[in-house]
Formats: structure tokens, C-alpha cells, sequence
């Protein structure tokens, strides 16, 4: 049987960079592929060449159909999408019993790694001292009276139970730290938000994108944390209120919060998020970025050959979660 498959973004650019043509070599070798990247653009004009496919393969920038043109695809079976969250266009599609499969094991990975490193750096108390030490007499107050505990016996936070709090948890174990976990929903926590930002050294943010995690991550919580805590977020921004956060910083110099996140992003203009010292920003390069984004292609390219053989598909996101 020949199966037809075509390449789906809004965003060319991104999918060339995510896709390399032997990527494309490869799905051509295994199924008849569509020659012209489909966008929202040219759609209309490609759709009627369209009815026979069963795949589409895309990343960052796929779009949602509208019910005409998705009746026009009664073939469809399978998106394999080569990125992390899907929440922005699956619906409709798992809706019509379309199958969305996405790269979100590969994207946690090094979202991960990097919560890993500010992690192991805001446990030796790195960010803070490198932004207080800046002359000579600095140097010897630093360093007999360092505030922070270090890599040994000291407890880190990790807020959501999801596949990057997962991965994350394996790459903790290599380290004498007591790492607790704070599911998402509420009914199955044993401790409370509040306990967790009162006792950790490293509170770090994995919530699940949700309607009802919005603001939760509120002054009251930034106000518990420890003298010289370490706050980080590459979850969402607008889980975060940001408002809040800002009013506790000003308040509490001791503390220090790495945001890859924000709500809005970037922050506006004039944002106390540029200028406040115990903020660190980064723009938003926790997940799969350059070389990176190979793994994604990996992943998807593992789970189309496990749909042609017959077999389970490990990463086919379904309305649960």
C-alpha cells in the first residue's frame, strides 16, 4: 500500500530548520510525499491534491483547519509533530479521531538539563554572588560568610509532576539533594505550594499549561521563600503573578529568579524585570534549540516507523492530557 504524507507550517523558515532534507529523503523514501510545504497561505490552493494523505508532518507553526478543509482531508490519519505542547491546534483534529503524536519526551530533555544547571549553580549560591561580588572588597566577605548551602543534603522543589519534572527528577538522582515533587492538582499533593516554597532552597516551576494554573504562583508564595532561595521558571509566564513577584523582589534582594518565561513575552518595555538585579532573564531557550532540535526529528521520525509496523506509538497526545 502507498501511503501519501505532506509537510505542514505557518512558520517555513522554523520547519527548515527543524526538518533537514535528509529528513525529508527519508519520509519521501517511505511514502509519496507531497513536494510543496503547505501554510496557511496556499492552502486552498493545494488542498484539492491533498485528499489522499494520510500524514502530515510539521513543528513549531502548525496550524488548525477549519471543518471544510479537514472534510476535504477524509484521508488524515496522524500528525506527527516535532515539537513539544500541542494544546494550541489538536484539538479539532483529536476531535475527529486524528492521531497527533509530538516530540514532548525529546523537548523535555533539554529543558531538563537546563533546569539542571541553575539548579546545581543556585544551590552553590552562583547567581548571587556573582552579582554581588564587584570589586576587591567584596572578595574576602563572600567568601567567609557564603550564604549558600551547596550540592549536599539540601532540598529542591520541582512544582508539576509532567515529563519535564520526570526527566529532570533522573538527573537529580545523581546528586545528594532531596528533591520533592508537588503534582499539579491539588487532591494529589501531601504538601501544600506553600510548605514547598517555605522549605526549599530551589523551587523550580513545571506546571502543566491550564486554565486554572494561572497565577497560582503568587506573592504570598514568593514571600515564604527562604533568605537567599532560588526561584526558576521554564514552565509558563502567566503562571507566574508577575505583579506580585515583582513587589517581593523589590523587598527581598537576598532572593534570586531565573525566568525563561514571562506573560508577556517578551516583558513590555520598561518592565522592572530588565532592571531589577536579582532577576535573570533568558528568551525562552530552555527547549530544543539548534543542534538540539535533531532530537525532535529523531523522535518523530521513531514513531512513524512504529505506526508502518503495526506497532504502539509512545508519544500520541490524547484529550486527557
Amino acid at each position: 500500500m502507498a501511503w501519501h504524507a505532506a509537510l505542514f507550517s505557518a512558520q517555513p523558515e522554523k520547519f527548515h530548520k527543524i526538518y533537514q532534507p535528509i529528513d525529508l529523503s527519508e519520509i519521501s523514501a517511505r511514502c509519496n510525499l507531497y513536494p510543496t510545504l503547505i501554510t496557511p497561505d496556499n492552502i486552498d490552493h493545494h488542498l484539492s491534491e491533498l485528499a489522499q494523505v494520510e500524514f502530515i508532518f510539521s513543528t513549531w507553526g502548525m496550524f488548525t483547519l477549519n471543518e471544510a478543509q479537514l472534510d476535504q482531508l477524509s484521508h488524515l490519519k496522524v500528525i506527527f509533530y516535532a515539537a513539544g505542547a500541542t494544546d494550541y491546534f489538536s484539538a479539532p483534529y483529536l476531535a475527529r479521531g486524528i492521531k497527533v503524536v509530538s516530540a514532548w519526551r525529546a523537548n523535555a530533555i533539554p529543558v531538563a538539563e537546563f533546569c539542571l544547571a541553575q539548579i546545581l549553580l543556585g544551590c552553590k549560591g552562583y547567581f548571587r554572588n556573582q552579582r554581588e561580588y564587584r570589586g576587591p572588597e567584596q572578595f574576602h566577605a563572600l567568601a567567609n560568610h557564603h550564604f549558600a548551602p551547596g550540592n549536599y543534603q539540601e532540598q529542591v522543589a520541582l512544582i508539576g509532576a509532567g515529563a519535564i519534572s520526570q526527566e529532570l527528577q533522573k538527573l537529580l538522582r545523581s546528586f545528594y539533594l532531596d528533591v520533592i515533587v508537588i503534582p499539579s492538582r491539588p487532591e494529589n499533593r501531601t504538601l501544600s505550594l506553600e510548605d514547598a516554597f517555605a522549605s526549599a532552597w530551589v523551587i523550580s516551576n513545571h506546571l502543566p499549561n491550564r486554565e486554572d494554573n494561572i497565577g497560582v504562583l503568587n506573592g504570598d508564595l514568593f514571600c515564604r521563600m527562604r533568605q537567599g532561595a532560588v526561584f526558576i521558571n521554564t514552565g509558563r509566564g502567566r503562571q507566574v503573578n508577575e505583579s506580585e513577584l515583582i513587589q517581593v523582589l523589590k523587598e527581598r534582594p537576598d532572593l534570586t529568579v531565573l525566568l525563561d518565561v514571562t506573560k508577556p513575552e517578551p516583558p513590555e518595555a520598561g518592565s522592572a524585570l530588565y532592571t531589577l538585579p536579582n532577576v535573570q532573564l533568558t528568551s525562552h531557550i530552555a527547549g530544543a534549540l539548534n543542534n538540539e532540535t535533531r532530537r525532535l526529528v529523531n523522535y518523530i521520525m521513531n514513531e512513524f516507523q512504529l505506526w508502518l509496523e503495526g506497532k504502539p506509538l509512545l508519544c500520541d497526545i490524547t484529550d486527557g492530557m
